[in-house]
């Protein structure tokens, strides 16, 4: 048999595309300089020469490695208990966010639900209407949620734009689906977690990461409603730390002088006070994002657009 030819076509490419690519290259790595920069900056200056970091004269290489800060701001009184607390209202108050968008979401696509269309519209209203945060207040102490761990979590629960995502992603399902499983006799809560969940789990880590990063980075909830320090987060406690690093700086070097006095290269100091806790209260919730990375464009554009 003949070998059959193919044909490859072939794109002439003038001076004017390679300038322009090369352009696009050069802003695409400026923009990404842009972003990682900061990081970058904010973890070599937490491993570098505490005097040097402090005089500003780390800017993109580490001088004098040493990871002492991480030790020393791991003693910290309040410290792990502020992780503690973080680690939990992050993962209880994202998994409650995520059921009840995604229950909700569902609900609101049923012809069966009583005046769903009433009550989709009371939700979605509360994103547009505020009454302020010393009504808030009043409420969350009526209802006893001041010092308490649930003030973390029930209030961010019932998030509208979340609901929004889960009610569109679930309207683009086939109907046909929920309508053979209810055939062979399934009630609601059988249909929603066997046939809809399975299918909209795009959209439901996307929700995750939003949530998962609202939890974590919140702060003035505990600003408000807590004043007792076991109940304190990692976000307040950096709070505090970043004001008041210059008298911290001094407890944390007595804490840990020991017999021999701790060198200049590696005395605490303000600066590496608030470098090395950045740090530590970023890198959790940065280790989330290439585990749902892959869900993430489909669930948003789908949550986003019928179809």
């Amino acid at each position: 048999m003949a070998k059959q030819k193919t044909s490859h076509t072939k794109y002439k490419v003038n001076a004017g595309d390679r300038v322009m690519s090369v352009l696009i290259y050069v802003i695409y790595a400026i923009f990404a300089f842009v972003c990682v920069y900061p990081f970058y900056y904010i973890f070599i200056n937490s491993i570098s020469n505490n005097d040097i970091s402090a005089r500003g004269k780390v800017l993109f290489l580490p001088k004098e490695i040493h990871f002492t800060n991480y030790t020393r701001v791991g003693q910290i009184p309040g410290l792990a208990d502020a992780f503690k607390i973080s680690i939990g209202r992050t993962l209880i108050g994202t998994a409650l966010t995520v059921v009840i968008a995604a229950f909700l979401g569902y609900m609101f696509t049923r012809d069966t639900l009583w005046k769903r269309k009433l009550w989709f519209r009371l939700v979605a209203a509360t994103m547009y209407f505020n009454a302020g945060i010393i009504p808030w207040f009043i409420t969350m102490k009526n209802l006893h949620l001041t010092n308490n761990f649930w003030g973390y979590v029930l209030p961010m629960a019932v998030q509208p734009f979340y609901i929004i995502l889960c009610k569109t992603f679930v309207e683009s399902v086939p109907h046909e689906l929920q309508d053979a499983a209810e055939i062979d006799g399934a009630g609601t809560l059988k249909v929603f977690f066997y046939i809809i969940v399975p299918v909209i789990k795009p959209i439901l880590a996307t929700i995750a990461i939003f949530a998962a990063v609202a939890q974590w980075n919140a702060f003035q909830d505990t600003l408000l409603l807590v004043t007792d320090p076991k109940l304190y987060t990692l976000q307040f406690v950096l709070y505090q730390y970043i004001n008041q690093a210059s008298s911290l700086k001094s407890l944390v070097n007595n804490a840990t002088s020991g017999n021999l006095a701790a060198s200049l290269a590696h005395a605490q100091t303000a600066t590496s006070i608030r470098m090395t806790v950045s740090v530590v209260v970023v890198t959790p919730i940065m280790l989330v994002y290439p585990f749902f990375q892959r869900y993430f464009t489909k669930g948003i554009m789908i949550g986003a657009v019928k179809g």
